[in-house]
């Protein structure tokens, strides 16, 4: 391959080219550590027009391409496979921002940018673009958009989807689509758009996107409450609508068990409250309008400690604090996001990315800690996530001691039992993770022959020689 290697060479440069075994390690194996490929290089392409030639030179020498952004994902979906015989191509040499457009509430960026940077870029512009995920400091916008990243404002905001205008995607074969259309209205023919968000780069890779932006919030209050219920939680969300004037922009809700490993797990991590219960829910609204004349502090903080009040007297609420500063708001909001973190370093577990309608929730909470338990009795459940849009990452940690191999021969009689209950909910087995390659058979198994037929149709139509991301998704 010296010859497929030196072509490489020739469009992206030595600085785009990693071939040192250890250098490559980083980019071969997956956050979660489920997977180590192989790779015959690393490239790192500089430009749309870099990408494409690469593209080219793959399809010419049927040589398979794993695309891959800031490597965070959770379902194994951008590590190569391990038989050494494909290329990862990393998108993070593209990170420009190109454009922002204030009037139109739109920023026009390149696929490796980072999520932290395109949300402090429209801050100083006095945007919001809305996106927002543990990963944040790390994950790309490509990779955002290739798995259609869900994250903590769905509920008010939509999925990575609802957050895109056009994109701009370099075919199986080369050739470069130029969809970068800042329209809110394009009713012509197939949204070729909404094709790739969601696909993993099993359809091609977007190189650039124009993303959507918000009014950038002057009115933020968060609180953090201690619920009796799941069923409790949701009833407290129900009436935040209409409390906070439509203005509820994140609702997760946890289990003690989650907490409980963030307190182990991650230095300088404190329980907001004085008392241990049994289930959390962090509640925050926001608005873009600044808080009237008159109003002490933060008209919504004004209305969220009226709002709570009432819940206490109804029993939705046993206890509850309502940050007073920013800082405080962000100590809460580090307890939520740290909750897989502290998974990974208190040991193995099994991760279950589900969603159910949000009325449904909390029935299928009781059930299924009582399906993962008659699983494996002495495992430690971690429900937690966004209650706001049905979505929960319903996890199981190991018992305490166990290895991984130990855990893991209990792997599909847990993920069987969980998956099994939320097909009779009439839900989803990934809610926001993507299927990569951990759940290509689930999704065989789980979703119908004829939505099957027609992905894998538009596969074979697109990408005929299976070389964009084998392996991923969908099986040809």
């Amino acid at each position: 391959m010296s010859d497929f290697i030196d072509k490489l060479r020739a469009i992206v440069g030595d600085k785009g080219l990693i071939l040192d075994d250890k250098d490559k390690h980083p980019f071969l194996t997956d956050w979660r550590e489920n997977y180590l490929g192989a790779a015959l290089a690393i490239v790192r392409p500089a430009s749309t027009q870099e990408v494409a030639a690469v593209v080219k030179l793959c399809a010419a020498e049927k040589v398979a391409i794993c695309p891959q952004g800031g490597n965070t994902g959770m379902s194994g979906g951008a590590t190569p496979q391990e038989d050494g015989k494909e290329i990862v191509l990393s998108l993070t040499r593209m990170n420009k921002i190109l454009e922002i457009d204030k009037v139109g509430y739109s920023m026009t960026v390149e696929a490796g940018v980072i999520l932290k940077t395109i949300q402090e870029t429209a801050a100083e512009n006095d945007r919001l673009f809305p996106l927002s995920l543990g990963a944040e400091g790390s994950c790309t916008i490509g990779g955002n958009l290739s798995t259609n990243a869900g994250g903590v404002q769905v509920l008010h905001y939509g999925n990575t989807r609802q957050l895109v205008m056009g994109i701009e995607v370099v075919q199986p074969n080369g050739d470069i689509w130029n969809g970068l259309r800042a329209l809110k209205k394009d009713n012509t023919g197939y949204d070729l758009r909404d094709l790739y968000l969601g696909a993993e780069g099993t359809l091609g890779i977007i190189t650039k996107a124009v993303l959507k932006l918000w009014p950038k919030p002057k009115d933020v209050s968060t609180s953090w409450n201690a619920v009796p219920s799941p069923e409790a939680a949701v009833e407290l969300l129900s009436g935040a609508y209409a409390a906070s004037e439509d203005n509820v922009t994140s609702c997760e809700l946890m289990g003690r068990m989650g907490l409980e490993f963030v307190f182990k797990n991650i230095p300088g991590s404190t329980d907001p409250l004085a008392d241990k219960h049994e289930w959390y829910v962090l509640l925050e609204w926001a608005s873009s309008r600044p808080p009237r004349d008159g109003e002490n502090q933060s008209g919504l903080r004004d209305k969220m400690e009226a709002y709570l009040g009432e819940a206490m007297e109804k029993g939705l609420v046993l206890d509850a604090v309502i940050a007073q500063n920013e800082a405080q708001a962000r100590a809460f909001w580090a307890l939520r996001e740290n909750h897989s973190e502290g998974q990974k370093r208190e040991g193995p577990s099994i991760k279950h990315d589900i969603s159910v309608a949000v009325s449904k929730l909390p029935s299928f909470v009781t059930e299924g800690l009582a399906a993962m338990k008659k699983a494996l009795p002495d495992c430690r459940p971690v429900p937690f996530g966004h209650v706001g849009d049905g979505n929960l990452h319903f996890n199981c940690q190991s018992p305490p001691g166990w290895t991984k191999p130990q855990f893991m021969e209990y792997g599909d009689k847990i993920s069987g039992a969980i998956y099994d209950l939320v097909t009779a909910y009439g839900g989803s087995i990934s809610a926001e993770h993507g299927i990569g390659r951990i759940k290509v058979d689930e999704l065989t198994h789980y979703r119908s022959k004829i939505e099957l037929d027609v992905m894998r149709s538009i596969k074979r139509a697109l990408d005929p020689d299976n070389l964009m991301n084998p392996g991923k998704v969908i099986r040809v």
